[in-house]
């Protein structure tokens, strides 16, 4: 018997690597993607994940192409997490129409594409795990990052809607949506509020931190094992929910 292919978009670094990682300790065989070679070559050298294809969520040609060449390297894929995503910031007033529209390419267009993909095999297959990493702001607003909450709503409103449309096939469809994470997403969110703000880095830290009732951000590994959780044979029952990771910032 096999061990399930699981397939990580966004898995060169931040959560899509902890979740490769945290996937090949639970005995999966785990591909990850990215637009990269040289750093998923490193996360598949550092033991990260078993096998790496590139790939450009936003191109539907690439993505095709990607999940063909996976397919070939480590059979079909039982386990798909699309954690491909990303934010601009800045006032609502100062942003164009083509900051949504890339904020939407990417955080949804790209998890719709990969669906499209995996979803003809699961249901033939009769099993089959989807999900999608959101966040809080599929949940609440933030102020500046207009575009990134408008993708990441309209994100969990596929997952719901692919949930319901799935729940008699065997593949489930769910969300887990983080709160501010020690990732690099957040590092580089940090770093460009620093440079646009002339604060200390470590007061805007601070602040994001304190949006977690801890008083922490989380770690990516504590994403990725809510991922795995979702992700399990067990987890059968589980199906269009979201999930937030964020130590009580919403329920």
């Amino acid at each position: 018997m096999r061990t399930r292919h699981v397939l990580v978009s966004g898995g060169s670094r931040g959560i899509g690597r902890a979740v490769a990682r945290h996937m090949i300790r639970t005995g999966e065989t785990v591909t990850v993607t990215g637009r990269d070679a040289a750093t998923l070559q490193e996360v598949v050298q550092a033991g990260d994940a078993h096998h790496y294809v590139v790939c450009d969520v936003t191109d539907d040609h690439a993505v095709v192409t990607a999940c063909k060449k996976a397919v070939s390297q480590a059979g079909p894929v039982d386990v798909l997490v699309n954690n491909a995503g990303g934010s601009s910031s800045g006032r609502f007033g100062t942003m164009a129409v083509r900051d949504f529209v890339d904020a939407f390419q990417l955080n949804v267009l790209g998890a719709v594409r990969l669906c499209q993909s995996v979803l003809p095999g699961m249901v033939e297959r009769g099993t089959g795990r989807i999900v999608n990493v959101a966040s809080t702001a599929a949940l609440r607003g933030y102020e500046y990052v207009a575009p990134y909450v408008t993708a990441k709503h309209a994100l969990l409103g596929l997952t719901r809607s692919l949930a319901l449309e799935y729940a008699r096939s065997g593949v489930t469809v769910n969300a887990v949506c983080p709160g501010f994470t020690d990732s690099d997403l957040v590092s580089a969110s940090i770093a460009r509020a620093a440079g646009k703000s002339g604060r200390p880095a470590e007061d805007i830290r601070a602040e994001f931190a304190r949006f977690n009732p801890r008083g922490c951000l989380n770690t990516t590994e504590e994403v990725a094992i809510a991922v795995a959780f979702l992700c399990s044979i067990g987890a059968s029952a589980v199906n269009g929910v979201a999930l937030p990771v964020a130590g009580g910032e919403v329920g």
